[in-house]
């Protein structure tokens, strides 16, 4: 027996192969029958592959399961949409897992089933950065959505925005793991079904029993699989199981060629959309998402914040999209790693609460100065945190990946000067001349100028200026290993050309290079790498000889972006505000946007999807 323990402290053992979980004394499934069992509780016990046959063309299903393990449940019901569902079907597919495996350990416990080894590791592939709160995985094409929310399932289920079709109840025992089946949980499990969902466990203790039909469930005793003499069916009152059905029209206008409108227009193509993106400029990524090198920044708070959660959530999700649609590259992606320098006292103090937080080591950890200097390749003033998946992109790079999707139709030089919606709900994107485009759905992802139509006038969009500094190599700048942050950041060179920066100056929209911004990225990068700074020259750099590039970002008053319709059933929706985190926030945002529009679980906490939502800053009616 040989002890291993997850990111998260699964604590496993392995017992002729078998999983076992130390904590709970419990195994995770049965080595002769495991798979046969899954098939048996979860997926007859549900009737899917009769309901999945007769799914209409474009229809959705939501899975809902308590305790992910080894995702053998998971990847059992993948295989089966394969073989069941409409090929353009999608499966929604929600799942609570306290301690998660590692994706070693995950690939290990399903090695024993080899019909599932296509499915295992195109899971494992993603399966990283699993810090506390949720994640989304695109599998399959889009046609499988995997939400995975990590924490205790009593107060994440409850944080659910969604509804399921489904329930898989897999807790280790009730005798052992009495938290996954008390009545609190099972009453929210009533409350984010479906009329006529259904459910399946191998559990039919009297509590579980006495709770779920309190939840609003009829439950019956069905044979058990092997040698359990039986288990638990149920369905929630109000009606037979329903099928989820297709929405009409999935077309959309995206208004916006930068990440925030590529990003949107992928997460809705990915879903079978067809996405006209227009672009008033002659080619995409001319804005913000125009600099040649951005850094995958993810500024973490040590105590709990709406922005703090969605900063976590926004990198893990940005981390998975990069490696999933860019090679590495010295061109377009690399994760060489970010180090954030505790140039303060209050830095360090606030390091020190993300420090003590308990995140996955493979996602960040404290570093003191010598190795902070050892992982950037040159000597640095202070330690902080290293992000080890992290590190710089070319951002056109991903804005051409997420436009490349076969349903998206770019269309450049479209000046969109009004909106009107028609007779027929339909949205128009009215040009200079005549009209661009149609659509039920349009989506406005322009940054600040998202507030320039009268339907989003009221939006309180703040500009703000950013200008980075590019620096040409020298032979001792090529020692940087790492991107390295302070004030502002330098990373290691595409193209010969180190970029420096950004500034951050509010309300000031002007496009032109300024000295006076120059001098404070030099003074910056003085500050956090001197020796660096030395090796570029920066003391004695002329300010007016120095290449770079200015661009307008815009925050809103919290600070959070607006993703969402800017009225509930309007069709009309932006993506905007993402400020400085112009790599983070944008991919969730579209996750978000079609989540909304979709009627799907969301990608995020239900609180943080409210605070998302564009209606609050909505005008008194």
């Amino acid at each position: 027996m040989s002890p291993m323990t997850g990111p998260m402290g699964s604590e496993l053992d392995w017992r002729d192969g078998q999983p076992v979980s130390r904590r709970y004394g419990d195994v995770y499934f049965s080595r002769e029958s495991g798979i046969a069992e899954t098939r048996h509780v979860f997926l007859a016990g549900n009737r899917l592959r009769e309901r999945w046959a007769a799914l209409p063309p474009g229809g959705r299903f939501t899975i809902g399961e308590t305790g992910f393990g080894t995702g053998l449940n998971f990847c059992a019901a993948w295989q089966l949409w394969e073989s069941e569902a409409p090929q353009d079907a999608v499966l929604r597919y929600v799942s609570f897992e306290r301690f998660p495996l590692s994706p070693d350990e995950l690939i290990r416990a399903l090695a024993l089933w080899p019909e599932l080894a296509h499915y295992a590791h195109s899971l494992a592939g993603q399966y990283t950065a699993l810090a506390p709160g949720w994640h989304r995985f695109h599998l399959a094409g889009g046609r499988v959505l995997l939400t995975l929310a990590i924490g205790d399932a009593n107060a994440t289920l409850d944080e659910l925005a969604g509804r399921c079709d489904a329930w898989f109840l897999d807790g280790f025992a009730p005798a052992k793991n009495p938290e996954l089946w008390t009545a609190n949980l099972l009453g929210a499990i009533g409350a984010h079904s479906r009329a006529g969902a259904t459910l399946a466990t191998y559990s039919v203790a009297a509590t579980v029993r006495e709770g779920l039909h309190a939840a609003g469930f009829r439950v019956d005793k069905k044979r058990g699989f092997g040698r359990k003499r039986e288990m638990l069916v149920g369905e929630r009152d109000g009606g037979s199981a329903a099928l989820s059905q297709p929405l009409g029209s999935r077309r959309a206008m995206v208004i916006g060629g930068g990440l925030a409108g590529a990003a949107s227009a992928w997460s809705l193509a990915a879903r079978g959309w067809q996405i006209t993106l227009l672009e008033r400029e002659a080619s995409l990524a001319r804005g913000a998402s125009g600099n040649p090198q951005g850094v995958l920044y993810a500024r973490l708070a040590g105590r709990p914040t709406l922005l703090g959660e969605l900063t976590l959530a926004g990198y893990a999700h940005s981390l998975r999209m990069l490696n999933a649609l860019l090679p590495q590259s010295d061109d377009t992606w690399r994760a060489c790693g970010v180090l954030q320098l505790a140039l303060d006292e209050k830095t360090a103090a606030r390091q020190g609460e993300v420090a003590e937080t308990g995140l996955p080591a493979s996602l960040v950890r404290r570093v003191d100065r010598a190795e902070a200097s050892a992982l950037a390749g040159i000597d640095l003033p202070a330690g902080g945190l290293y992000f080890a998946g992290a590190g710089w992109v070319h951002p056109a790079a991903l804005v051409r990946a997420l436009t490349g999707h076969p349903r998206i139709d770019v269309r450049t030089g479209a000046d969109v000067v009004a909106l009107e919606r028609d007779a027929n709900g339909e949205w128009r994107a009215i040009g200079a001349n005549f009209d661009l485009a149609s659509a039920p759905v349009t989506v406005i992802a322009a940054s600040a100028e998202a507030a320039r139509f009268p339907q989003t006038r009221h939006l309180p969009l703040h500009a703000v200026r950013g200008q980075i500094t590019q620096l040409a190599e020298t032979p001792a700048s090529r020692a940087l290993r790492a991107v390295v942050c302070g004030e502002a950041s330098i990373t290691p060179a595409r193209g010969g050309m180190h970029t420096l920066g950004a500034t951050f100056v509010h309300e000031f929209d002007d496009l032109a290079l300024h000295e006076t911004e120059h001098r404070q990225n030099l003074a910056d990068l003085a500050a956090m790498a001197p020796t660096l700074a030395a090796a570029l020259g920066a003391d004695t750099a002329d300010p007016a000889q120095l290449a770079g590039r200015a661009a307008v970002r815009c925050t809103s008053p919290d600070r959070l972006p607006l993703a969402g319709e800017v009225r509930p059933g309007g069709g009309l929706c932006v993506s905007t505000a993402h400020g400085s985190r112009g790599l983070i926030t944008p991919p969730l945002s579209g996750e978000v946007l079609a989540a909304v529009l979709e009627d799907e679980p969301a990608p995020v906490s239900s609180r943080l999807l409210a605070a998302l939502d564009p209606a609050r800053f909505a005008p008194p009616a």
